[in-house]
């Protein structure tokens, strides 16, 4: 009990300076998102805790625990035979900003502790860097790294993503109607065949991959398997659909509504693509074919014909649906030996210990969908602020 409360006042020192420096500083450490609905997060791979801090969330929310647990669960690690087996709870606490399960309009705080760190697995890495890691840049960045899991720098840190992408659902679920999805789409060379508006999205959490057609998840998981047994990884893609959105999300010229959800989510790790609407086919295709002709409905509403804007025009929302896709490269620890150097400039041979993921497409499924849901609570209330 001794050690609980020395870890949480720990914990409240921390969240008092990020809170001071949130104030008096710009997000020059790049740390934080959003303009009105604000996150920072902290927290190490092998340290204490991670953590967040939501500033901006209206007064008055109720918060649903057992929701905000369920999104951590569809992260952690140690899920299925096809992701990391790190066993960690993922149990969050709260310790700012909710009173009688509804929030206060002040900064929210929330931490979830680490449990099953094995920080000797890392031991043979405190002076050489791993081939496609963040080892490298962030000691000749800082000039000091902490090497035990990846630091800042590791995944572990999407957990404090999850947790405040939950709250930022809650919002736009029950305020406002939005909801949002992401599912696997591909993995390796694998891919659906199917456009998301053919799919059963309510069966997304029905397999191990996340991945919506159970005939296609079947192939992906065994393929993944497969993978494994040979001590390597493999990549994929995770599509991501927000429906209900209204039309005016957004904020021209810098802010538009696609590109900061470009930015959201290759801030994910392993992200190194993002496309939304017809994306990068969309170039091939004349202007006559791509356009989105507008249509009076039986309301007298106007919609569009097609959806190759992906739900988005000149940056602002247009009510159809948001959809696009987002690339996952393959994990970079792989359980073979692969040639390196050392700080001093040395040839190393390098092989992963620990527990990794051979395909991270699973578990980024959740903190896809937080991402997003973080980019539209903020533009949502940024936008009730555009007009009288």
């Amino acid at each position: 009990m001794r050690a609980t409360f020395s870890l949480l006042g720990k914990v409240r020192n921390v969240i008092g300076v990020l809170l001071i420096s949130s104030i008096f500083t710009t997000n020059m450490a790049g740390n934080s998102i959003g303009e009105i609905f604000r996150i920072t997060t902290f927290g190490e791979s092998h340290g204490k805790a991670i953590g967040v801090i939501i500033d901006g969330c209206p007064a008055g929310l109720e918060i649903n625990l057992d929701f905000l647990q369920n999104e951590l669960d569809r992260r952690k690690p140690g899920q299925s035979s096809i992701t990391t087996q790190r066993k960690e709870s993922d149990t969050f606490q709260i310790l700012s900003g909710v009173f009688e399960g509804k929030t206060l309009g002040s900064p929210i705080a929330i931490i979830t502790p680490n449990e099953d760190q094995k920080s000797d697995d890392y031991g043979h890495l405190k002076d050489a860097f791993r081939p496609s890691h963040a080892d490298y840049t962030y000691e000749m960045k800082y000039g000091i790294r902490d090497h035990r899991g990846g630091g800042r720098s590791s995944a572990r840190e999407t957990a404090a993503r999850v947790v405040a992408g939950a709250i930022a659902k809650e919002l736009l679920q029950k305020k406002a109607g939005i909801e949002i999805y992401s599912f696997v789409s591909a993995v390796g060379q694998i891919r659906l065949s199917k456009n998301y508006s053919e799919l059963d999205l309510s069966k997304i959490d029905t397999n191990i991959i996340r991945c919506p057609d159970e005939t296609t998840a079947n192939r992906m998981i065994d393929f993944i398997k497969e993978t494994k047994a040979k001590g390597d990884t493999v990549g994929g893609i995770i599509t991501g659909v927000i429906k209900n959105c209204p039309v005016g999300l957004g904020e021209p010229v810098f802010d538009k509504l696609h590109a900061d959800l470009g930015k959201a989510m290759l801030s994910i790790n392993a992200v190194q693509g993002f496309e939304y609407g017809s994306g990068f086919e969309g170039a091939s295709h004349f202007g006559s074919d791509n356009n989105d002709i507008f249509i009076a409905d039986s309301k007298n509403r106007i919609k569009t014909k097609t959806n190759h804007s992906g739900g988005v025009q000149g940056g602002i929302s247009n009510g159809e649906d948001i959809y696009f896709n987002v690339a996952f490269k393959p994990v970079a620890t792989i359980m073979q030996s692969q040639s390196s150097v050392d700080k001093e400039g040395n040839e190393v041979e390098l092989k992963g210990k620990g527990r990794h993921d051979p395909c991270v497409v699973p578990r980024a499924v959740p903190i896809v969908e937080a991402m997003a849901a973080l980019v539209i609570a903020d533009h949502w209330l940024r936008a009730k602020t555009a007009k009288v």
